[in-house]
C-alpha cells in the first residue's frame, strides 16, 4: 500500500499567446450532451464539474513544438473553438464556432524537479486548474500549463470545460498531440462535430430515439431502487473522497479465464462482477448504475472531440442464483441501457422530478461505472502515480481527495496486461479498509469465477465483502430500503410536528408474499384545537426532506385522524379510526 505526496517545488512562469486560423465560422443548436453538461456547469461547483488531464511529453519535446501541436488541435476540432452565448440565469440554446482566434498557454519552468516528483506535481497543477467557472460565452475551454525542465516539456497539465470535452475526448486530444510532437501525420478527421451531431439529433429519427430513451428511463425510475446505498451509517451530503487505484495482473488473468469459460466478452464479465459486488455490499436485488461512456459505441462518435457525457442507466437483476446467471443478463441489460442513452436532458430532469414526486422517492446517482479501457492507451490514469508501467500482481495506491456527488465511482483504465482501475468510495459508507476490500474482493470474485460458477449466497465467503447491516427498523418497500422510524419522524415534521404513526402492511394487490410488496400508510393525529393538515400539504413538505435522504420514501397514503388508538403500535387499530381526511397527497385536488 502506498500513499502519494507532492513536495513543493519552485518555478517561474510565462504566458504564450497562440493564434489559430483557417476554420469556418458556424452556428446552430446544441447537441443533447452539451445541454446536459451545461445544465450541470451552471449549477454545480466548478471543482466538481470541470475535468482535468495530464499528458506526459515524449523525450526532448520543445516548448515551440508542444505549443504548435496544441494550435493544430484547436484548428482541427470545432469543439475547442466553440462558445455558447446566453443570458445570465438562462440555458444557452445556440453554439457558435469561431473561424480564428487566440488562446493562451502557461509555461511553468522548473529548474530542479526530480523525475519521481514530476507526475505527481503535474497532477496537482491540473487539479488546481479546475477551480473557477468557465465563462461559456467567451472562454477558451482548456486551461493549459506546460511543465518544463531545462527548456524541455515534461508534462502538459490541463483543466477542461465539460461543455466542450469529456474524459474520452481528452484522451483523443492527448493521442493526437503526442503524434504531432513526435512528427506523425494525423488522418483526416471523420468523427461527428458537435454541430453535426446536433443536426442528427434534431432529425425525426433522432427525436424518436430521444422519446424511446425517456420512456426507458421512466420505467427504471418507477421500479428500481431509488438509491443503491440506503443504510444507517450513511450521512447526507457530498464528502471528500480519496482515489484508490488498483493494478492487478492476477485480475487480468482471471478475467481472461472467465471470458474463456463463459464465452462472454471481457468488458461484460467485468461489469457483471462489479455490479454483483456493488449490489452485494448495498444489500440490493437490483444494481442501478450510470455508465457515462456509452454514447461512443458507434464509429462516428468513438473519437469525437465533444462532450457526450450522458448516462446509460443500467438496471440489472441481481436475484441470481449464481454469478453466471447475472452474467447472462448483463449483456442484454447493458445493451438496453446503451440504446437509450441519447435524450433531451431538460425533458429528462423534468420527467425525473415528476416521477419521483409521484413515487415519493428521490433519484440518487449513487453508482457510476465508467469503462474507458477502449480509449487510446495514452490517456491519463493508465500508469501508476510514479509513472511505473511494469505489471503488478496486485497493488493498491491511495491518491488525492475530491468531492464527488456519487457514492461509488469506478473508472476502468485497462484490462491488459493488468487490470487497472480507480475507485472513489464515499467515506460515509466505506472506511479505507472497506474500500480496499471492495477492490480485492473484485479480484477474488474474478478468480473464483475463472474456475467455476459462483453461488451468490457465498459472496461474503468468496470475496470478504460483507453486506450493509440493517436492523428490524429497516424495510424494503417498492424496491427501496427505508427506515420506518426516519420516515415516521419526517412525516411528523412535515405535518407540523403532529403525532404520527407509520403503518407498514402487505399490499393486497400483490400475488406473492414478497417483502417489496408492502404499503406505507401515514396516520397523522390532528387534535380539535389544531388546524388539520392536508395530505397534499404533508406530501409537499415531506418531499423536501426526501430529496436529501436516501432512507426516506413517501407513504402511499396519508390519513388524518382526530385521536390515536389505545395501543398506538397497533396498525390495524389505526385503520379502524374515523377519518378526517385522506389521500395520496400527490396533487392539490388530492386523489382518493
Amino acid at each position: 500500500m502506498t500513499d502519494t505526496r507532492v513536495e513543493p517545488v519552485p518555478w517561474t512562469e510565462q504566458t504564450h499567446s497562440v493564434h489559430y486560423a483557417g476554420g469556418v465560422a458556424r452556428s446552430g443548436p446544441l447537441a443533447v450532451g452539451q445541454t446536459n453538461m451545461i445544465r450541470c456547469i451552471l449549477r454545480d461547483d466548478p471543482v466538481q464539474i470541470n475535468i482535468h488531464d495530464v499528458w506526459p511529453a515524449p523525450e526532448h519535446t520543445s516548448v515551440e513544438r508542444a505549443v504548435d501541436a496544441l494550435r493544430v488541435l484547436v484548428e482541427r476540432h470545432e469543439a475547442l473553438r466553440t462558445t455558447f452565448p446566453h443570458r445570465h440565469g438562462e440555458l444557452p440554446v445556440e453554439q457558435r464556432v469561431a473561424a480564428d482566434g487566440t488562446f493562451h498557454v502557461t509555461e511553468r519552468a522548473h529548474h530542479s524537479l526530480p523525475d519521481e516528483q514530476a507526475p505527481r506535481h503535474a497532477e496537482s497543477v491540473a487539479r488546481a486548474s479546475r477551480h473557477g467557472r468557465f465563462r461559456l460565452d467567451r472562454d477558451f475551454p482548456l486551461r493549459i500549463t506546460l511543465l518544463t525542465r531545462d527548456g524541455t516539456v515534461t508534462h502538459v497539465a490541463m483543466a477542461a470545460s465539460h461543455a466542450a470535452t469529456d474524459g474520452t475526448a481528452l484522451a483523443v486530444l492527448h493521442d493526437e498531440w503526442r503524434a504531432l510532437v513526435t512528427g506523425d501525420a494525423l488522418p483526416v478527421p471523420d468523427a461527428l462535430t458537435p454541430l453535426d451531431l446536433a443536426a442528427e439529433e434534431t432529425s425525426p429519427a433522432g427525436r424518436r430515439k430521444s422519446e424511446a430513451s425517456l420512456r426507458y428511463w421512466e420505467r427504471v425510475l418507477r421500479t428500481a431502487p431509488q438509491a443503491m446505498f440506503a443504510e444507517p451509517r450513511l450521512r447526507p451530503g457530498d464528502h471528500d473522497t480519496a482515489q484508490l487505484s488498483l493494478r492487478s495482473a492476477r485480475a487480468a488473468r482471471a478475467l481472461r479465464a472467465v471470458t474463456a469459460r463463459t464465452g462472454s466478452p471481457a468488458p461484460t464479465v467485468l461489469l457483471a462482477a462489479w455490479c454483483t459486488l456493488a449490489a452485494h455490499r448495498a444489500g440490493q436485488r437490483t444494481c442501478v448504475a450510470a455508465a457515462p461512456t456509452s454514447n461512443r459505441n458507434r464509429s462516428g462518435l468513438a473519437r469525437s472531440v465533444n462532450t457526450l457525457s450522458q448516462d446509460a442507466l443500467l438496471s440489472l437483476d441481481m436475484s441470481g442464483p449464481t454469478f453466471d446467471t447475472v452474467l447472462r443478463r448483463t449483456w442484454g441489460a447493458a445493451l438496453d441501457a446503451y440504446r437509450h442513452s441519447r435524450f433531451d436532458s431538460v425533458r429528462l430532469w423534468n420527467m425525473i422530478e415528476s416521477v419521483t414526486r409521484e413515487r415519493g422517492s428521490r433519484f440518487a446517482r449513487d453508482v457510476v461505472f465508467n469503462d474507458v479501457s477502449s480509449v487510446p492507451a495514452t490517456s491519463v490514469g493508465t500508469s501508476g502515480p510514479d509513472g511505473d508501467d511494469e505489471p503488478r500482481e496486485l497493488s493498491l495506491t491511495w491518491g488525492p481527495e475530491q468531492q464527488l456527488p456519487t457514492r461509488l465511482l469506478t473508472f476502468v483504465h485497462a484490462v491488459e496486461p493488468e487490470l487497472r482501475l480507480s475507485l472513489w468510495a464515499d467515506p460515509a459508507l466505506f472506511t479505507r479498509a472497506e474500500a480496499e476490500d471492495q477492490l480485492t474482493g473484485l479480484v477474488r470474485l474474478l478468480e473464483a469465477a475463472a474456475h467455476a460458477d459462483v453461488p451468490l449466497d457465498r459472496l461474503t465467503d468468496v470475496t470478504g465483502v460483507r453486506p450493509a447491516t440493517r436492523d428490524a427498523d429497516w424495510y424494503r418497500v417498492d424496491g427501496c430500503w427505508i427506515s420506518r422510524t426516519a420516515v415516521e419522524r419526517a412525516v411528523s415534521d412535515a405535518a407540523g410536528r403532529l403525532p404520527t404513526h407509520l403503518g407498514v402492511t402487505h399490499d393486497p394487490a400483490g400475488t406473492e408474499p414478497d417483502e417489496d410488496a408492502q404499503v406505507l400508510t401515514a396516520f397523522v393525529v390532528a387534535p380539535p384545537d389544531v388546524p388539520a393538515p392536508t395530505p397534499h400539504g404533508i406530501h409537499t413538505a415531506l418531499m423536501t426532506q426526501v430529496a436529501h435522504r436516501s432512507e426516506l420514501l413517501a407513504p402511499s397514503r396519508y390519513v388524518i385522524v382526530r385521536d390515536a388508538p389505545y395501543d398506538p403500535t397497533d396498525t390495524a387499530a389505526w385503520h379502524r379510526l374515523p377519518v378526517l381526511d385522506e389521500g395520496n397527497g400527490r396533487a392539490p385536488a388530492d386523489a382518493t
